[in-house]
């Protein structure tokens, strides 16, 4: 008895093994010659070289010094580094053999050309959504406009047996959902066009949305806030701890300037999100997104001067005459205070810290890294520049900082540990995103 239970308990193993090595399996496509470029409309190409910098192709597929595309950017996960492939024209190490149906495939199922399942550091659960128009635009920008360049894919360092690709078939049988996007006949043609490229091309979960154990995002928490590439990414919903609620018009005009007058600007991994990507879409389209966004806030789009938080913060703003008895009011004041001071109104390009998300997540990792490394020129609003304190303060008197505008321009718990994680943030070295 016990020898025919345990026989059925094997075969049924070996029947449940050969159904998933079926559901697993996916035949390869046959190489292509490589399409010529005069093969593409103009009109298509550069439809897909807007896309392709919506989607922050290039950011994700090209190494520190690496030639554009040509793959090798170290993508750090829970699980270990994935490096991202060389997707040129080269037919040897790129993708100049692969045919239109099999790129589509790869950007719509997360296979390649030979039927091997894609990590989801490329995320098709997002690109999946895209239209057949988009995903041939993006083909034909990268066939006849990115030069072909030969570099062989560095081995990913991913642990055995996470390294097995055609255990990703079991990831997506849980977690992806195939499908384009489907409009929602309840909300507007622009609320629906900012959806699309929300939630397609741009794929801005990929980074706002919190993962759970296994890599994949918790849709019942969608934008709700994650950490990357050492950062916080904070939530795009009504949980945004700013001290002014994100509005449609703020989302636009950060979109659009890098910076907004009652949010800040752009740094770290969002930096080239907006100013190599998001910006080359023309301005109906950062409508379209700043609606849906804003919708999701569901904060009415009023002006905020009048908010209590920004008049609040104003007035805990004005230097007091015993300023020096605190040493991190005294760093803020010399250092500091000449470009963030402002009076009866925020100006453009002068974060008011009081009501940044930085100053008030909990988590200091933001601001933390912004006063280490400053804001570069191709960063936050153009033409406004912060200088790196990285090299002149130490890690106490960032600490101090930190500190002082956290406890005097919010009201929120102090922060524990804040010489350490600036210490421990500063070891990190500068992002190379």
């Amino acid at each position: 008895m016990i020898k025919r239970i345990f026989t059925g308990g094997v075969a049924l193993a070996a029947l449940g093994i050969a159904g998933f090595a079926i559901y697993a399996w996916h035949p390869a496509i046959d190489p292509v010659a490589t399409p010529p470029a005069d093969s593409f409309a103009p009109a298509q190409i550069e439809q897909g070289r807007i896309l392709a910098a919506a989607g922050y192709c290039a950011t994700c597929h090209t190494a520190a010094d690496g030639a554009p595309y040509a793959g090798n950017y170290p993508m750090k996960t829970d699980f270990g580094t994935i490096y991202s492939t060389n997707i040129t024209p080269d037919r040897e190490t790129g993708i100049g053999a692969w045919s239109e149906e099999a790129f589509e495939r790869a950007m719509r199922e997360g296979l390649d050309r030979s039927g091997a399942h894609l990590f989801p550091a490329l995320p098709f659960d997002h690109f999946t959504k895209m239209s057949d128009e988009d995903i041939s635009a993006l083909y034909a920008y990268i066939m006849s406009s990115v030069p072909a360049v030969a570099q062989e894919h560095r081995d990913n360092d991913l642990p055995f047996p996470l390294d097995q690709r055609f255990l990703q078939a079991g990831w997506k049988m849980l977690f992806f959902d195939e499908g384009r996007y489907e409009p929602d006949p309840a909300k507007s043609e622009e609320w629906n066009r900012g959806a699309y490229l929300v939630e397609g091309v741009t794929h801005c979960g990929a980074c706002h949305t919190p993962r759970n154990a296994l890599g994949a995002e918790e849709t019942d928490e969608m934008y709700a806030g994650a950490a990357i590439d050492d950062w916080i990414a904070p939530p795009l919903t009504a949980a945004n701890p700013s001290g002014v609620a994100w509005t449609s018009s703020a989302f636009f005009d950060y979109l659009k300037t890098g910076s907004s007058r009652y949010h800040g600007g752009a740094s770290g991994p969002m930096a080239p999100v907006v100013h190599a990507g998001l910006r080359e879409l023309p301005d109906s389209d950062l409508r379209a997104i700043s609606v849906y966004l804003g919708d999701i806030v569901g904060a009415p789009d009023e002006d905020p001067a009048t908010n209590p938080a920004v008049i609040k913060s104003l007035e805990a703003g004005i230097p007091q005459q015993d300023y020096r008895a605190n040493q991190g009011e005294r760093l803020y004041a010399t250092a500091c205070a000449s470009c963030h001071y402002n009076s009866q109104q925020i100006a453009a390009g002068r974060p008011d810290l009081g009501i940044n998300s930085a100053m008030r997540l909990d988590d200091p990792t933001n601001l933390i890294h912004v006063m280490l490394e400053g804001v570069k020129a191709d960063q936050g609003m153009e033409g406004v520049v912060m200088p790196a304190f990285g090299s002149t303060m130490s890690d106490e008197q960032i600490a101090a900082i930190a500190a002082y505008l956290r406890s005097t321009r919010t009201d929120k718990a102090p922060w524990a540990d804040l010489e350490q994680k600036v210490a421990d943030i500063r070891a990190l070295g500068a992002a190379a995103h």
